[in-house]
């Protein structure tokens, strides 16, 4: 199952954080690329937030219902790893069930 398709609704929200040119926020780039668009459309009124800034570790955070926040770091991940390590983190918290 794709990425966008499981995701639970108790998220409200994902923040992916990135540099722009490193090359460990490569695979993170391709993830967003190729991912993005699905999870509008699966789920348009979810909050995708990207923020790119000079020299940072590429990390994830989730916010789902009454404030759960968690995150990951994505560091050196390639596109594949990044959406496993994102369905794990989204999938992992209490009430995140589709």
């Amino acid at each position: 199952m794709s990425f966008a398709k499981q995701l639970p609704r108790a998220l409200k929200e994902i923040r992916l954080h990135l540099c722009q040119t490193g090359h460990s926020s490569e695979g993170l780039r391709q993830f967003i690329a190729t991912t993005y668009p699905a999870i509008k459309d699966a789920r348009p009124d979810l909050k995708v937030l990207i923020r790119e800034a000079n020299g940072i570790e590429p990390r994830a955070f989730a916010r789902f219902e009454r404030g759960v926040e968690a995150q990951t770091n994505l560091s050196g991940l390639s596109e594949k790893d990044v959406s496993a390590a994102l369905s794990k983190l989204v999938s992992s918290q209490p009430g995140a069930s589709a």
